[in-house]
């Protein structure tokens, strides 16, 4: 390009900055816009610089499960690197613990031996049971990493493939029925198929909802491991702010776009080449962006990372929209979040560093969820644990945990905020919901004395996700995994009305979930290539 492209990434999150770091390796000239003050998005770090007794203490306020490593590993190849020269690994020993109700705890390990002896003991037969359920997690999952997660389906090529064709009659199958169906056919511990089900709510889901394809997900945690990158999340973050850098994009924080530029507010279905007669769609080209304070920034590329529905419904003209407002009337936005993060004194060997806290009919708790109306007041009472002090020695002063806890709730931003960025106090319902989550956790780890030793304590509730991150309807993780939302089905990660505008995030293709999201900016460089670089 002998006058380099100029791209807009807007949103600094994880998918942002790896699409800034894959462009401006390409040859991009990349600007990288972040209306808050610091880059990550969700995948966000917190200090407490005004509370003393907060010294020492620093919290991922989003992802920490390190899953899918090739998602990672490839990635940085692309970046001219190695994942070990830019992060720390350790393998979580055992993967996570699980507190079923009424039941003994269960340490999760790693490898097809160790959790076939595990399922083995607890329910005689599915031993021999989960190493071919395993299996085929495994198949299901190489398939859809080799077809279906680096691509854009702009065409039918990844359906057409051998390798797919032979294996339709299965995948359509896995596609059309539950992950819970699949599951509960198959064992009868309630253990065991909590265990093996639970992963839908990482696709911000419910097992009910979610398409057995995605059994593919216990391959990754229960058969390739769970590790942690010291420093958390954070040093991820670090590591792609970097790198994006170090190849020249420029990233600027504190400053909001408010509209995408184009050269007309709408678009006309079709137009005629000149001299060749053929009818082709005629789409508006994105000009740059608008940010908050009145300035232009132009541009011949815009890429969205942020949310999907704030970018269609609040950046584009109405008439430049490919998913209007009545496109959202049918879509599901997953699963809401209250995050309480603690700062306790003593140790806590009773959590292992993910343990996940599980009803004995979980039921009601993904209906809290999903089925209750706006202006409800429910919560799951299946919660996940996050301990990183069990491992990384520097989230937390000598002698102290670091805790995070994530109940799922409704994504409803009417339930209000919590404290740790908003002004003021924690609503009512934030703050109910956190209390009853602390009192949960210290009766079902044995911890009796949990809320005496807190000694810091901040929350987060879906009104700081809606405010924060612009997430449609205050979601936590990304539009749930549902068949609708799914694969092709999911959405295209270019604009169909304007010729130059691409997404990227969790709200796009390929899904949810920190390797989908560094999936989606490759996906975006990919699509540029084809492209000649520029539409």
């Amino acid at each position: 390009m002998a006058e380099r492209t100029r791209v807009v990434v807007i949103g600094g999150g994880v998918a942002g900055l790896a699409t800034a770091g894959l462009l401006a390796r390409d040859g991009y000239r990349v600007t990288v816009l972040e209306r808050t003050d610091a880059t990550g998005g969700r995948a966000g770090s917190l200090t407490v610089a005004d509370d003393p007794a907060a010294a020492g203490f620093r919290w991922d306020t989003g992802p920490s499960w390190y899953l899918m490593p090739e998602a990672f590993d490839r990635f940085f190849e692309l970046m001219g690197t190695r994942t070990e020269d830019q992060l720390e690994l350790v393998d979580l020993e055992p993967g996570y613990r699980v507190l079923p109700e009424g039941l003994p705890p269960v340490d999760v390990p790693v490898g097809v031996d160790r959790i076939a002896a595990l399922f083995e003991e607890l329910e005689p037969g599915a031993g021999e049971e989960v190493r071919r359920y395993l299996a085929e997690a495994g198949d299901t999952y190489r398939i859809a990493v080799e077809r279906f997660l680096y691509t854009h389906f702009s065409s039918p090529a990844p359906f057409l493939h051998w390798s797919v064709l032979r294996r339709a009659g299965r995948l359509v199958r896995l596609l059309l029925g539950s992950l819970e169906n699949l599951v509960d056919r198959r064992f009868t511990d309630r253990r065991l198929r909590q265990i093996l089900s639970y992963p839908a709510v990482f696709l911000s889901s419910r097992p009910a909802d979610t398409p057995a394809l995605y059994q593919l997900m216990s391959y990754t945690d229960l058969v390739q491991g769970v590790q942690y990158p010291l420093g958390g999340f954070t040093a991820l973050v670090d590591a792609l702010h970097r790198l994006a850098v170090e190849h020249g994009a420029q990233i600027r924080t504190g400053v909001e776009v408010t509209r995408i530029l184009t050269d007309r507010a709408s678009a006309n279905p079709l137009r005629r080449i000149p001299g060749l007669g053929r009818i082709v769609p005629d789409r508006a080209r994105a000009t740059g962006v608008l940010l908050s304070d009145g300035t232009e920034i132009a541009a011949d590329v815009v890429v969205s990372a942020a949310d999907l529905h704030h970018t269609e419904t609040a950046l584009l003209p109405a008439g430049l929209r490919t998913y209007p407002e009545r496109h959202w009337t049918t879509r599901n936005p997953g699963v809401g979040a209250v995050v309480v993060m603690l700062g306790v004194r003593g140790e806590l060997p009773e959590l292992a560093h993910h343990t996940l806290i599980f009803s004995e009919d979980w039921t009601p708790d993904f209906a809290a969820v999903f089925d209750s109306v706006p202006g409800g007041t429910g919560a799951s009472n299946s919660v996940y644990v996050s301990r990183p002090s069990a491992t990384d020695p520097d989230v937390a002063p000598d002698g102290h945990e670091n805790l995070f806890i994530l109940v799922p709730v409704a994504a409803d931003p009417t339930m209000g905020h919590g404290d740790a960025y908003a002004d003021g106090a924690a609503s009512d319902q934030v703050t109910r919901i956190a209390d009853a989550a602390v009192a949960l956790v210290a009766a079902r780890a044995g911890i009796d004395d949990l809320a005496s030793r807190i000694i810091v304590r901040r929350t987060l509730g879906p009104a700081d996700f809606a405010e924060r991150y612009h997430s449609w309807h205050g979601w936590a993780l990304g539009l749930a995994h549902t068949l609708r939302q799914s694969a092709f089905l999911r959405g295209t990660n270019n604009s169909r009305a304007v010729a130059n505008l691409y997404y990227a995030g969790s709200t796009t293709t390929p899904g949810v979930g920190v390797p989908m999201c560094l999936i989606s900016a490759e996906n975006v460089l990919n699509r540029l290539r084809a492209a000649g670089g520029s539409i």
